[in-house]
């Protein structure tokens, strides 16, 4: 009983952070090419309380009921796929935690150019595009980790 209740917490903390991740991507994307710094500053403040919320949670319950999952079931974190996936998994916070205050700063430079009338600044348009950089390899590690917890390979 206590597997299936670890391997259900895993899967809807991956499932959040694949979702969660595509969601934000997705808004944040359509908002920035309207240009208009209101929908902007809106969808932005949104997509940091969604990864403070969302994000947050799963990123810190991953690797708990990742752990508790090997102990129940008798895999070693050497084991190559579980490796692979811890690897990966640091690989994906060093873009995530960036871009976390990436996203800050672009919602904050949003409202100020919201509040003051103008259009949205070289600075927004600069940590943007970075931004949409860093979704990239990050987003293909989560996959890569997904399919690996799926399939545990013989690495």
């Amino acid at each position: 009983m206590t597997y299936q209740i670890l391997l259900f917490l895993h899967v809807i903390g991956a499932t959040v952070l694949l979702g969660t991740g595509a969601g934000i991507a997705f808004f944040m994307v359509i908002s920035n090419r309207s240009r208009d710094p209101a929908l902007v500053a809106h969808v932005a403040g949104i997509v940091v309380l969604a990864d403070t919320v969302f994000t947050a949670t799963a990123a810190v319950a991953q690797p708990i009921t990742g752990y508790l999952l090997t102990l129940e079931t008798g895999w070693p974190l050497t084991e190559g796929w579980v490796m692979w996936s811890l690897g990966l998994y640091v690989f994906v916070g060093a873009f995530w935690l960036p871009v976390v205050g990436m996203q800050i700063r672009m919602r904050n430079l949003a409202r100020a150019a919201r509040d003051a009338g103008d259009a949205l600044p070289a600075a927004y348009h600069r940590l943007y595009r970075v931004w949409f950089a860093f979704g990239f390899p990050a987003f293909a590690a989560v996959l890569a980790i997904v399919w690996l917890m799926l399939t545990k390979p013989m690495l």
